[in-house]
């Protein structure tokens, strides 16, 4: 009987050990890949002029998972594997875009960063019909932003008398002085700015009579606003208290800024800040100061504009000349 037990327990305990081990493996088996990330670029002897590609088609292949996308205006790509894949498996990547040649290689490693680099199609810098080129010259963007301010636009002093009969003794009918013996008065003063106005640096003070027997009882005043209130205990003759302020205004105004661009050969980048409204570009076309508004289509007549927008509201421009036009100098 004593050996049945131990063949038992012996039995459960190997079930046990095994089901461990076999956690133990399926925990620490490596996660399938399912992200392909990478960038398609413009091919180019100079780093400066590996321009990002946008719109590109890009598709991946390993074995019987598959994805497919465009990248974005920096020329990203993120495609997802389904289902996932070894991190050692292989990939066939292939890119296609119209104006560029296409790409397509087999037995890259899935798991790194791809960097793909078009041949445009046709020659990338190429003469329009060989007529001498258009120069534009004196290049910078104009854009307009809000601007807020506070500015005093006047300010406030009036008057108010605060009535009272001295050596009145109080009886126990409040208001009293602070001591309690003597009959006061309690009186109140207001003041309002107007629409869109507010009162700063607010002054209150006794302007005669008996002061040293009066006390601001209320204070809704010294941190300004639109209306200022207030009151005034006092036991003793009528006095008279000064109230003082400058009134301000607050304004938003259309600022116009302007940024000077970064060109190098045909391509020019800018990037304008969270905010900025109405950009345009103040070009000279053969030495005639020209306005262009580059508006949401991005159109310019020599000139051909992409737009990133940033997660962080910065709008990055991306602009290539149109044959038949360069930068001047």
């Amino acid at each position: 009987m004593r050996h049945a037990k131990r063949l038992a327990v012996s039995g459960v305990i190997a079930i046990a050990m095994t089901m461990a081990v076999l956690a133990l493996i399926k925990w620490r088996r490596p996660e399938g890949l399912r992200l392909v990330t990478g960038a398609v670029l413009t091919a180019d002897t100079n780093p400066q002029r590996q321009r990002p590609v946008a719109q590109a088609r890009v598709s991946a292949l390993a074995g019987a998972s598959s994805a497919s996308g465009r990248t974005d205006e920096s020329g990203l790509f993120r495609l997802t594997l389904d289902p996932p894949v070894p991190r050692e498996q292989s990939i066939t990547l292939k890119v296609e875009h119209p104006q560029y040649h296409p790409f397509d290689a087999s037995n890259l490693v899935a798991n790194q960063l791809h960097l793909v680099r078009l041949r445009p199609m046709l020659a990338a810098y190429e003469r329009a019909n060989e007529k001498p080129e258009v120069a534009i010259a004196n290049v910078r963007v104009r854009y307009t932003s809000k601007a807020e301010a506070t500015i005093e636009i006047a300010s406030a002093a009036r008057t108010f008398e605060f009535a009272n009969t001295a050596n009145v003794p109080c009886a126990g009918q409040a208001p009293c002085s602070p001591d309690g013996r003597w009959k006061a008065t309690l009186g109140s003063f207001s003041l309002e700015a107007g629409p869109d106005r507010q009162f700063q640096n607010v002054r209150v003070s006794c302007l005669a009579g008996p002061c040293p027997f009066t006390r601001v009882a209320a204070d809704n005043f010294s941190r300004g606003g639109q209306m200022i209130r207030g009151s005034v205990l006092n036991w003793s003759d009528s006095v008279t208290y000064l109230v003082e302020a400058e009134v301000a205004q607050h304004i938003v105004s259309d600022l116009v800024r302007h940024a000077y661009p970064v060109i190098f050969e045909r391509f020019m980048n800018f990037t304008l800040p969270p905010g900025a409204q109405g950009p345009s570009i103040e070009a000279e076309v053969k030495g005639e100061g020209i306005i262009f508004p580059l508006g949401p289509m991005l159109r310019l007549s020599w000139a051909t504009c992409r737009l990133d927008a940033r997660a962080d509201g910065t709008r990055m421009y991306r602009c290539e000349l149109k044959p038949g036009f360069t930068f001047q100098p």
